[in-house]
């Protein structure tokens, strides 16, 4: 059993502890490698991704995968899995990640074959063009960035006017070696949705089981503020 694993087998009032005193100490980048790392020897040293598709759909409030047909796409956060290896007749496929020349030198075998262009961002830029992309993705991934305002401001940047942000925010998790950020309804509402006009805004506490897509299969959409869970936007930057 790796680091990650040891960690996250602990009962919850422990883990939180030892998150709290590596936050304090860690190193961030060095936990998200050991993560990928860990899920990579989980899947014998192939990336499985099949699961991405049924998720972006069901944020996205799509049934059929030609929605993405002909668009530019981009996945901020997106890590080494291959999230758009699947969007087979999408125009262009981007992957931006802090970390992508790290997953490059330890996964390039597998992230060969997914047909998308890897962008390496920083803390503070990512290196594509103003009103870039027909859609602009962020799938827990928000929580990860050291400078939330600054990188959710790129987000809207690289977004065409009238194109989509679909994204996905773990609500209320307590910050972790990889995760510095605690997000709520309000800190996303301030930093991203107040500039874009919201299609659809769904949100549900996190089940005792710990799966927190469950509750958006079953429609059981219930959430008390203060509560872990998760939210789901699709929304749109405006035209002017």
């Amino acid at each position: 059993m790796d680091l990650v694993d040891f960690i996250r087998s602990l009962p919850s009032p422990l883990r939180r502890i030892v998150y709290a005193v590596y936050h304090k100490f860690g190193d961030k980048y060095y936990a998200e490698m050991a993560f990928w790392e860990s899920r990579y020897k989980k899947d014998n040293e192939n990336f499985s991704n099949e699961s991405y598709q049924g998720l972006m759909l069901a944020i996205a409030k799509e049934t059929d995968a030609s929605y993405f047909d002909g668009k530019v796409v981009v996945d901020f956060g997106c890590g080494p899995r291959g999230s758009l290896a699947w969007m087979g007749n999408a125009d262009l496929r981007v992957g931006v990640d802090v970390l992508m020349d790290r997953y490059v030198d330890s996964f390039f075998n597998c992230m060969k074959d997914h047909e998308t262009v890897y962008v390496k961002s920083t803390e503070k830029v990512i290196p594509l063009p103003s009103n870039f992309a027909d859609v602009v993705m962020t799938i827990n991934s928000i929580d990860h960035v050291n400078n939330l305002e600054t990188m959710c401001n790129e987000l809207i940047r690289v977004l065409k006017p009238g194109g989509t942000f679909l994204g996905s925010f773990n609500l209320e998790e307590p910050p972790a070696p990889c995760e510095p950020q605690k997000l709520d309804e309000e800190i996303v509402k301030k930093h991203l949705l107040n500039f874009l006009e919201v299609k659809s805004y769904r949100v549900a506490s996190l089940p005792a089981d710990g799966n927190r897509y469950k509750a958006f299969d079953q429609e059981s959409l219930e959430y008390t503020p203060g509560e872990e869970g998760t939210l789901w936007i699709r929304a749109e930057k405006p035209s002017s």
